[in-house]
């Protein structure tokens, strides 16, 4: 009965669990339907410079006029937490199609200390943000006017907002943030901070209202076309060219092998000159050094693939970059729901090449992605603590993240191993591993595993080469990424042209008579993201105005995860491509 009971609780839990994280996408106020003279609260969120899209801190660390009493918050739900938003009920009284000529907020009495916080935060551009009916609104702090007595200009703050609100019956559809009246930043100044309310109505329907968010020239531009095309085009000739010329030599070589009236002698020198690859027939499928990690960076890269695929799918049917948020909580969920994928291929490929130790190799897989972002998370959340900013994620949110994957993630993971054992983890290779191992042979520079797998990420970052860069702009440049569309093609080609050039490249090794191709497979996939990083440091140097330590090490830490990402992700591709493809050819030659 104890253990019924307690299992019942558990379930109750996660189904509750569940719900908080799913709650980003159903979040709303209310039910977007007002009545006329309905409250309408205004939401402040957040401050910080503009060039810095990661330092924000909360509204009220300027001294704007604070809310009296104790304001209501909004919290959202795990994304829009790790995403540092803090909604605070701004307490300015507006209501439904009521229109408010000019009222008074509060006044701002200037001391030395308010003026000199207000004047850094000109000086470095600093934007806000606010939220009405889960639409955003944005205005600058203030601005620096020309000034005959300073080389910098006279500092100003905007005191007014004017805030128009357009309707459709009884939803709002869109509003806008318009700031004047600039008042000089000055000791000893009384501000009288104002606002006005102006309502219009518009026959633009509710299901339409994000469109003015979207910037369509910029991703549907058609540099953006061509390179879907550019990249499509590079996939067919691939894909082509490994086709013709692989089968055509295998095909060649099959034949070769096949001849029983052959010399000798020509047959050996035919083998050692053109097809080297016969030759380690008994030992290419001798177990990888190392086999407990690669099994678990395979099994990992093989979850992450069907997750990128499912949030992409998802974003495409549920336009989940209209929620705050909705984007990571969705990758979270999906990620913790797909740790049966990573267990039972890793389990699987474990088991084949006849590992005993299977609970070390799934606690590496369950744990291996997780630690790592973990470890990188951590260190930029010390930074974000240290500078006060919303970017610290809370430790109710961390607790949030560690319950999800000690109980969905991890427990999955483990079935995933289990199943993965006894359904695929049998030994089946095509040919016999011999007892000593075959001496590998020098051979010239580039057909050496160092390059083979440096050279492997070309042809595939080349094909997300222009992708990259909208996916870069959207995350650090206030864009909305909504062509979700093109990723998913985009995600496919990379697919594609990883498989085919890291099958090219395990031939290439293999005819070299270098055996060692599961580690070169893989590492061939991931170089991608060395290329991918390396872009990164190209584009926030010069594409972006990024400055400061915290921005930095927000930037590069955080393409260092996505990076990580995506390296696993290629080399999981990699090599279960080659995998197939090395099984496929030793199938059909006679092994002694």
């Amino acid at each position: 009965m104890p253990s019924s009971i307690s299992s019942a609780v558990v379930r109750s839990l996660s189904c509750l669990l569940l719900l908080f994280l799913l709650s980003p996408s159903l979040a709303s106020e209310s039910d977007h339907r007002y009545r006329t003279d309905d409250p309408v609260t205004l939401w402040v969120n957040k401050v910080g410079p503009y060039n810095n899209p990661q330092e924000t801190y909360n509204y009220y660390s300027l001294p704007f006029c604070h809310a009296t009493g104790n304001p209501a918050h909004k919290w959202g739900g795990l994304g829009e937490v790790l995403g540092g938003n803090e909604l605070i009920d701004s307490q300015i009284d507006i209501k439904f199609q009521r229109n408010v000529d000019k009222n008074v907020i509060c006044q701002l009495e200037l001391d030395e200390a308010k003026v000199k916080q207000f004047k850094d935060a000109v000086e470095n551009s600093y934007w806000f943000e606010f939220f009405m009916d889960d639409l955003p609104l944005w205005g600058f702090v203030g601005d620096l006017h020309p000034d005959k007595n300073s080389d910098i200009g006279k500092h100003v703050l905007y005191t007014h907002k004017n805030i128009i609100v357009k309707y459709n019956k009884d939803q709002i559809i869109h509003v806008n943030l318009s700031q004047e009246n600039p008042k000089p930043l000055e000791v000893g100044n009384n501000l009288d901070m104002t606002y006005s309310v102006k309502w219009m109505p518009t026959n633009v329907t509710f299901a339409r209202r994000f469109d003015v968010y979207l910037d369509y020239p910029f991703f549907e531009h058609q540099i953006h076309w061509f390179s879907i095309f550019n990249s499509f085009m590079m996939v067919i000739f691939l894909t082509g060219l490994v086709s013709m010329i692989l089968m055509r030599t295998l095909r060649n070589d099959y034949a070769k092998y096949a001849r029983e009236d052959d010399d000798l002698e020509t047959l050996e020198r035919d083998v050692s000159e053109e097809s080297g690859w016969k030759l380690v027939h008994g030992d290419v499928f001798r177990p990888p050094r190392n086999l407990v990690v690669l099994s678990a960076v395979v099994g990992t890269g093989a979850q992450l693939a069907l997750l990128v695929l499912l949030v992409i799918l998802m974003a495409i049917v549920g336009t989940l970059y209209v929620g705050r948020g909705a984007i990571v909580t969705t990758f979270i969920v999906c990620y913790a729901l797909t740790s049966f994928i990573s267990g039972y291929v890793s389990g699987g490929m474990y088991s084949r090449h006849g590992g005993k130790n299977w609970i070390k190799s799934m606690i590496l897989t369950a744990s291996l992605f997780p630690f790592m972002c973990f470890g990188i998370g951590f260190v930029l959340n010390t930074v974000a603590i240290f500078y006060g900013s919303l970017a610290a994620i809370p430790f109710g949110t961390m607790v949030v993240v560690f319950v999800i994957w000690a109980f969905i993630s991890f427990p999955l993971a483990l079935l995933g191993t289990v199943v993965g054992r006894n359904w695929s983890g049998a030994p089946n290779n095509p040919c016999r591993v011999k007892t000593i191992p075959r001496p590998i042979p020098e051979k010239k520079w580039y057909l050496t595993p160092s390059v083979v797998s440096m050279m492997g990420g070309l042809l595939p970052f080349g094909s997300i080469f222009i992708e990259m860069y909208f996916v870069f702009t959207s995350f650090w440049n206030y864009k909305v990424y909504y062509v979700y569309g093109f990723m998913l093609l985009v995600f496919l080609i990379l697919i594609i042209v990883t498989v085919c050039v890291t099958i090219v490249g395990t031939y290439f090794l293999l005819n070299a008579e270098n055996y060692h191709w599961q580690w070169t497979s893989f590492f061939s996939a991931a170089s991608t993201a060395v290329y991918v990083y390396l872009y990164s440091i190209y584009y926030y140097y010069v594409k972006t105005k990024m400055s400061g330590f915290f921005q930095t090490s927000f930037y590069f830490g955080y393409t260092l995860m996505f990076c990580l990402g995506l390296g696993i992700l290629c080399g999981a591709v990699g090599y279960l491509g080659s995998n197939l493809f090395v099984r496929r050819i030793y199938r059909n030659i006679k092994c002694d």
